[in-house]
């Protein structure tokens, strides 16, 4: 057996006892693998960052961010309710600061996000007529993506534009500027910012019905001579509708038009979902009931052991498609700053990410890592 083949097998040794031992630091290693590192060559690994992590206001996530990524997406900070809140007036403040935590710390920034129909400021819906929101949509692209060319590594230039049947959403911009309004952002990005990435972005999309959808998207901007450089899978998913054949396909058919995948928004859920269904419409919101919040003091072994089988599958077919992959992105730092703590149910214990409260490495994190280390050997 060569050397580099005995090394690799003893780090997955290594790292299938961390996994039965709970979620344990590695033995003798004194602190915990990086995600970054170890995907290093395959994919970029992404999180999502709050004002507060951005501002490093907190220590502990202040150490742990840049060792465990290489990448971020801003959760608010650049959304247009915070950016453009009245008609004449920018408010830069907070994206200069995402910028410069980018800079600091050598992250590759996804700027989040140009168009989306939801967080717009109060101004832009009070919009009667067609041409002050023509005006409006082609100053806030404009402006916005001119300034943070080759500082941003990409956009998400539309967010979510598709209903689940995959047919465009009723949204201001659909109504007021007709269905073409996808291909003129994409237009508008690509004048303004010529060296950044350009994504679309959506929930659900691996889904067949709504992946149809995006697929003919995709295929009417660049039948449109403009260019779009890849699509984002959130990846909101739940512990009991995982859809591994969907994801896979997904990938195949979206990577088959020329354009990178990235799965922009990953995280699984584990509690009760009364309405059975994956994705982030964030307009439904569900009533408190004790029974959607069991576990409270922790989360049963028995769930531990299948959110680690869960994520051990999803990168073991990230891996599978790594040259069609770009980036992986978590939707959260750790359970405690997951957005599923609140929805679609406000004040829930939730349980979603690789990492506990206290930023430690559940069993999830360890089965990630021993997917790329068992990959490793079965190349030798």
């Amino acid at each position: 057996m060569k050397k580099y083949s005995l090394i690799v097998l003893l780090l997955s040794i290594g790292l299938a006892c961390c996994v039965s031992t709970g979620g344990r630091k590695m033995p003798g290693s004194g602190k915990t693998p990086s995600l970054k590192d170890v995907f290093k060559g395959d994919f970029v690994i992404g999180v999502a960052l709050n004002r507060t992590q951005i501002e490093e206001r907190d220590s502990a996530a202040a150490v742990f961010i840049p060792r465990q990524f290489n990448a971020f997406t801003p959760e608010n900070g650049m959304k247009a309710a915070l950016l453009h809140p009245q008609w004449d007036t920018y408010n830069f403040a907070e994206a200069d600061k995402i910028i410069a935590y980018g800079r600091k710390h050598r992250m590759q920034i996804n700027g989040h996000t140009l168009i989306w129909h939801s967080q717009l400021p109060s101004f832009v819906l009070r919009i009667k007529d067609k041409d002050s929101l023509r005006r409006f949509f082609a100053e806030h692209i404009s402006t916005i993506a001119s300034r943070y060319d080759g500082q941003v590594y990409s956009w998400d230039v539309v967010n979510e534009a598709l209903n689940e049947d995959g047919t465009l959403r009723r949204s201001v911009f659909r109504e007021k500027l007709g269905e073409d309004y996808v291909v003129e952002a994409f237009r508008l990005a690509q004048l303004a910012a010529p060296n950044t990435r350009l994504y679309y972005n959506d929930y659900n999309i691996e889904r067949p019905w709504k992946r149809a959808g995006a697929l003919a998207l995709i295929k009417k901007i660049q039948a449109a001579g403009v260019r779009i450089d890849g699509v984002g899978i959130q990846g909101h998913w739940h512990i009991n509708n995982l859809p591994l054949e969907d994801i896979e396909q997904s990938i195949l058919e979206f990577s088959s038009l020329g354009v990178k995948v990235m799965f922009t928004e990953l995280d699984i859920s584990v509690l009760p979902d009364p309405a059975h269904a994956n994705g982030a419409d964030i307009s439904r919101n569900l009533a408190f009931n004790a029974a959607l919040n069991p576990y409270t003091n922790g989360l049963p072994d028995s769930l531990q052991s299948r959110l680690a089988g869960s994520y051990e599958e999803l990168f073991r077919l990230f891996l599978k498609h790594k040259d069609k992959i770009g980036r992986i992105t978590f939707w959260g730092v750790n359970d405690r700053y997951s957005w599923l703590n609140n929805w679609p149910v406000r004040g829930r214990t939730n349980y979603p990410m690789l990492f506990d409260r206290q930023f430690d490495p559940k069993p999830a994190f360890y089965k990630v890592i021993a997917v790329k280390a068992g990959n490793a050997v079965r190349k030798q």
